[in-house]
């Protein structure tokens, strides 16, 4: 197993090093960094926010993080009674933390997105034909967005009613909101405030229509993908079935404790975690990224 693993570890450095020569890329990654990929990456802060986090609760994620690892190690040592398995389920069981916030992280978004059609509308309703204006038709659609995006817009109004700036308004509510949506329509309507004209009506009506679109196609992909997503849950019960049955039959258990069994366990744990994780990236949808946030 040694050997095994000192095999890899010079394969991988070979490859590092052939590809920083000969193609000039840099960093771990198994291959070069796209172009402007630095520049469109979300910010942790932003991730925090979009999953409904203040930045001072990282602190409480690391915390249950270290818990669930040091649980997971001591489930691993009381079931396989070895120090590397025990390792290795803690390993999983502390970045468990990680998947819940991206699942958390996605609901949010899938919510902003389904709910920002019907703001956009009722402000254009309320800029239109009820005669409001920009930042009155776009504090009273707060007052009736869903519970999780009320708050950004409470602060904006807050801002507002200290400044009447509508630009550091519009930059408080889309930093509160972190959502590819809100960034559109927030500088459609601050162009429409700052600028005016009439053709707003027309803006923001196609605003609605777009994002109506783009939330019944992200439906139905997840529609197509229930069944593939049940059958990606239900898998991982499978290995723990047959780690359980093994226990179970024979001299299982003590064929656990030897080093062979240790280093099976580990590598059944780990490429558990691979397919997982690789299943995630595949059945991922597009995000959308966002604009004029800097």
């Amino acid at each position: 197993m040694t050997g095994l693993l000192l095999a890899l570890c010079a394969a991988t450095g070979t490859y590092l090093l052939y590809t920083a020569v000969v193609f000039g890329w840099r960093g771990l990654a198994p291959g070069p960094r796209l172009a402007g990929a630095a520049a469109r990456r979300t910010t942790l802060a932003d991730r925090l926010v979009a999953a409904g986090l203040a930045a001072g609760e990282l602190r409480q994620f690391a915390a249950v993080a270290a818990a669930l690892a040091v649980a997971g190690g001591a489930l691993g040592l009381a079931v396989f009674g070895g120090p590397m398995p025990a390792l290795a389920l803690a390993l999983l069981l502390g970045a468990s933390p990680v998947a819940s916030f991206r699942v958390r992280r996605d609901q949010r978004r899938a919510a902003a997105q389904e709910a920002w059609p019907r703001l956009v509308e009722e402000i254009r309703i309320l800029t239109s034909s009820l005669g409001r204006s920009v930042p009155q038709a776009l504090f009273e659609a707060g007052r009736r967005a869903p519970a999780e995006l009320r708050p950004a817009f409470e602060a904006a109004h807050r801002e507002w009613l200290l400044t009447t700036d509508f630009e550091r308004t519009v930059r408080t509510l889309k930093a509160g909101l972190a959502d590819p949506t809100a960034d559109a329509a927030c500088e459609t309507l601050l162009v429409a405030h700052e600028v005016g004209g009439t053709d707003l009506d027309r803006r923001l009506e196609a605003l609605v229509e777009d994002r109506i679109l783009d939330v019944q196609g992200r439906k139905d992909a997840r529609a197509k993908q229930a069944g593939v997503r049940f059958a990606r849950r239900f898998v991982l019960l499978v290995p723990c079935g047959m780690a359980l049955v093994g226990m179970s039959i024979g001299t299982g258990r003590a064929a656990y404790a030897t080093p062979w069994g240790q280093s099976m366990v580990v590598l059944g744990i780990a490429a558990v975690a691979v397919c997982w994780v690789w299943a995630g990236r595949l059945l991922a949808l597009p995000e959308e990224e966002r604009v004029f946030h800097g």
